[in-house]
Order: C-alpha cells, then structure tokens, then sequence
C-alpha cells in the first residue's frame, strides 16, 4: 500500500477527532471573517470528506479488511483523483479508493452516484452538517453511507475493532519507563443513573512535567478495594510506586484510604483545593460565600507554609462564629491543604498540583469524545470506550507550566524524608 493511501485512510478513520475539534474552529473563525464566502468553502470541503469516509466504508465492505480480505480475487489498489457533485456544484480533488477483481476494476457504487448533479445532494449535506454540530459523528458517517447503498455494520464493525484495539493498549502498555512525580486520581462514571459504573482514573505526571494516563479499574462505586486494584495493575505493568509520589485526590474517601494502608504516615498528600473550598462553601448562607472565597484564596496565595496556615486558622475562627460545620470542614483536611507549602513547591507549579484540575480537563475531553454514544451495551464497550478517549486525550497533553522546578521539589521531598529518619534515629 503506498503511503500517501495509509496516510488518507488514517485521516478518514481519525474523521469524528479531526471536526471535533481544532479543524471545525478554524472553520468557523474563517467563516466570521469571509462571510458566505466562508461558509461555502466550509460545506464543500465538509462534503468532500464526507464523500471520500464513504467509499472508504464501501471499498471495505466489498474486499473486507487487510487483515482479513473477503476474496483473494479481491483486492485494494490505491486510489486516484476524481471528482464529484455536491450538490450541483463539481468539486474535483476527491480521492476515490480503488478495487480490482477477475474482470478488472470493481465500480464503487458511492462513486458512481456522487458522479452525478445532485447524487450528494443538499438535503443530505445539510443533515451531515447538523450531525457534526450535535456531535453526532458515528450516526451522520452511518446515515450518510446508507444514502448510498453502504451498510450500517459495515461502520459499526470498524468502531468496535478501533476501541477494542485501543483498550488492549492502554490495558497492557508497560509503564516501566515512566517515572512519577505526582499522580493525580479521581472518578468518572459511565451508564445510565440508575446503573452508573464508577472507573477510577490514574493520571501520571513525570519528573520531566509530562501527563500521561496511568490507568483505570471498574467498580460498582468509589472504594478503597478497586483504588487498591489500581494501584496493583499499574504496578503489574512496572510502574515503580514509592512513598515520595505526590499523590492529588478531591478527598474521595475509599482513595485515601486505599493510599494511606499502602503508605501510613507517609504519605505525601494534596487534597484538592477547588472542591475543599466548594464543600465549606456548601456549609453557608450565601452572604457569607464570596468572604469565605477570599479568605481561602488568599490563604493559598502565600509562599511560605507559616503564613498560609495562619491566614486559615485565622479564617477558622471567623467560620467558627457562623457555622461550626464549615469550620470543621476546613481543619478536617488542614494539613493535606498545605502539602504543597509544607514542600516549598514554588507557586507556578503550585498551581497544577493544588486541585484535581489536570484529571478533570482530561474527563472534560473524554465526555465530549463521547458525545456520540447514547448507550453503552455492556463493560466492554464502556472500557473499549474509555480506554481509545484517555489515548486520544493523551495527544493533546502539554507539559506543564514550572515543570523546570520539579528537580529542586523532589530534593525538599528527600531532604523531609532524611530529617523524619534522624529524628526516629535520635
């Protein structure tokens, strides 16, 4: 197969990631600047790849699968440039895929119709474009490949073995080479309410500042019995876990508990400070929840440990005037608050580690990945599912901001380390 051929195939399969995205963007900022123009420009090139998605589907339809071809008599021969009508306007530049059999080339039937004024017509340009804008990308390539005669299965089939080939590496790649500085865990959900699956997340943060997901495990609910599943898993897969990660949780207490049995007293953790100042938020009357903000934020702000606990214990007391709850609240997790202060971690990746923030950005791009499915069948396809997202989340990741100050951070952990080990030792 040649590669410009490989390359188009990945291009057409990566269709509903392409639009989702970047590309759909571009798009439109150029069609508030070139008006109709623009938007022209946009439904063609739109129904262009369109065009191209379908006699992919039907050419795989016909001679099956490289891996698995339907008929040795068949098979596929690059492709070459053609053009076709959207509407009644010629749009040239379309690759169309090639088949040839005994009797010499196979005609796409897609093909032939798109050849023709009118075979792509408007209507049904108009129904791909507001299928993208609901992000409803599996049902509109289903939709507009059965307008020309291309079965449904043939689609599904593609989406299944691509999620299932994307569970088995995410589930079974090594993470011998990763090392980690901070790991962040949290939950996300998949099913129906009634039947919602919890699957705890890993995502891993190296010493060079680079994200990656780690891992997940299903479970009924949030419990320190599948957190510790987890933690089993990735080490299975040569993740080294010490006591010197910095560990980020929104304060789930199954998570904690699963990492404090595994690390006692040593455990270095973060709780999040986004969802701590939301629970004492939570605790009063409305007047006072701009104040509390304040005082929490402005706790946070400061560099030095000494001072940012002042400033909380200072803001306990006003709490402790108005609501005892929410004062509670705020010393229950006191110290797992000032983790990060306590390690001199300097403010710019402070930042980063303070909340679950990271994990929850990676959730945020998996439920819109997701858009499309409106019902899993089964733990299969929720972890199929998963798994091809966290790896498609994965190639957006940017290293974080401060990463350079990640070095001087592991050597006050150490330095903590050795002073905890003199003072047993004296």
């Amino acid at each position: 197969m040649k590669e410009n051929t490989r390359k188009r195939k990945k291009a057409i399969l990566g269709f509903k990631e392409t639009l989702g995205r970047e590309w759909i963007i571009e798009r439109l900022y150029q069609v508030y600047e070139s008006g109709k123009q623009g938007f022209d420009s946009m439904m063609l090139k739109l129904g262009k790849m369109m065009a191209e998605t379908i006699m992919y589907i039907e050419r795989e339809e016909i001679s099956g699968p490289d891996y698995m071809p339907l008929s040795p008599d068949i098979r596929k021969h690059a492709s070459q440039g053609g053009s076709v009508f959207i509407g009644d306007q010629r749009i040239k530049g379309v690759q169309h895929p090639r088949l040839r059999g005994p009797q010499g080339e196979i005609t796409l039937q897609s093909y032939q119709k798109m050849k023709a004024p009118g075979g792509f017509s408007e209507e049904l340009l108009g129904k791909v474009l507001r299928g993208i804008s609901c992000r409803k990308y599996g049902e509109t390539v289903v939709d507009a490949a059965g307008a020309f005669g291309v079965s449904a299965s043939a689609v599904s089939a593609r989406i299944i073995k691509a999620t299932s080939k994307k569970l088995r590496e995410f589930k079974e790649r090594a993470l011998s080479s990763f090392v980690p500085f901070a790991i962040f865990i949290d939950t996300i959900h998949r099913g129906k309410k009634d039947a919602k699956e919890a699957f705890i997340v890993a995502l891993g943060l190296d010493v060079n500042g680079r994200k990656m997901p780690l891992g997940f495990w299903q479970g009924a609910t949030e419990n320190h019995e599948i957190c510790e599943e987890l933690l089993a898993d990735m080490e299975r897969r040569g993740l080294k876990i010490s006591r010197r990660i910095i560990w980020v949780t929104d304060g789930g207490k199954g998570v904690i508990k699963a990492l404090k049995d595994r690390f006692g007293k040593k455990l270095i953790h973060q709780r999040c400070t986004i969802h701590k100042d939301r629970n004492i938020q939570k605790h009063l009357a409305k007047k006072y929840r701009k104040e509390a903000h304040r005082r929490f934020t402005a706790a946070l702000e400061q560099n030095s440990y000494k001072d940012a606990r002042s400033m909380l214990m200072d803001m306990e007391k006003w709490l402790r005037c108005i609501n005892e709850s929410a004062a509670d609240s705020l010393l229950e997790a006191l110290e797992e608050i000032l983790t990060l202060h306590r390690l001199k971690v300097p403010a710019l990746l402070r930042k980063t580690l303070q909340s679950t923030n990271p994990i929850e950005s990676m959730f945020s791009t998996v439920r819109g990945a997701e858009g499309n499915v409106k019902r899993y069948r089964g733990s299969a396809m929720m972890q199929r599912w998963l798994a091809a997202d966290l790896l498609y989340a994965e190639k957006g990741f940017k290293r974080i901001k401060g990463h350079a100050s990640i070095a001087g951070v592991i050597g006050n952990i150490e330095a903590a380390e050795n002073d905890a080990i003199d003072r047993l030792a004296a």
